[in-house]
């Protein structure tokens, strides 16, 4: 059975100074490892906050989230350590050159064989011969292609991507989101994307969209 992530009737709201704002409310759906995964919607639907609750960044206002990692319940600590993230910013370590940066979260979980990893992983996403380059002497797209190597690197049951591509132009975004399907198919990950994109959403095995405050299926 693949690894999951149920959620079950969750809820979620934030409060201004004004008013409450209703993000969602009940929402259920179990993710599992062995599929890819959109989520679209309108600005402000909340898609953010669910792609968070389901990566255990954030706790629901609402209902429950359940992990199950190799059929046994953990928790989301265990669920983020066994994760990997993509975002819009690409969050580099500006001291450390591309090598470094991806090496980092290997030689963090004590990974003797760090930097043979992630040269194997920079010559993946083609850009071995960037090994040395700081992110400042990068493109945006390479900066982004490192991104996802990195949250590849330790071998997660899933990747969580938060707009992994609104940063990047058309031919940039298409190349970096075929470069995501195909890392977590060929390495069985679940991939979970938040995106505005429809082309990128049509490239996963299924589609929701949040809108309202419902889930539904795009399709």
């Amino acid at each position: 059975m693949p690894d999951t992530i149920a959620l079950d009737r969750i809820s979620h709201h934030f409060d201004t100074a004004i008013e409450r704002i209703e993000l969602f409310r009940d929402l259920s759906y179990t993710i599992r490892a062995d599929e890819t995964l959109a989520i679209i919607g309108p600005s402000g639907a909340g898609k953010s906050s669910l792609l968070a609750i389901a990566a255990g960044l954030e706790i629901p206002a609402g209902g429950a989230v359940r992990f199950t990692i190799d059929g046994v319940a953990v928790d989301a600590l265990t669920m983020r350590a066994n994760s990997g993230f993509i975002f819009q910013q690409f969050h580099l370590m500006p001291e450390l050159d591309a090598i470094g940066n991806l090496a980092l979260p290997l030689r963090l979980k004590g990974n003797r064989h760090a930097f043979d990893i992630a040269a194997n992983w920079l010559e993946k996403v083609g850009l071995k011969d960037r090994a040395r380059h700081r992110p400042h002497q990068l493109s945006g797209g390479e900066q982004q292609r490192i991104a996802v190597a990195r949250a590849f690197v330790t071998g997660p049951r899933f990747i969580f991507a938060d707009e992994p591509t609104g940063n990047l132009d058309v031919h940039t975004s298409e190349s970096v989101a075929a470069l995501m399907f195909d890392c977590a198919r060929e390495t069985r990950c679940g991939l979970i994307i938040v995106t505005h994109s429809h082309a990128m959403a049509k490239r996963a095995d299924t589609v929701l969209l949040l809108d309202s405050g419902q889930l539904k299926s795009a399709a």
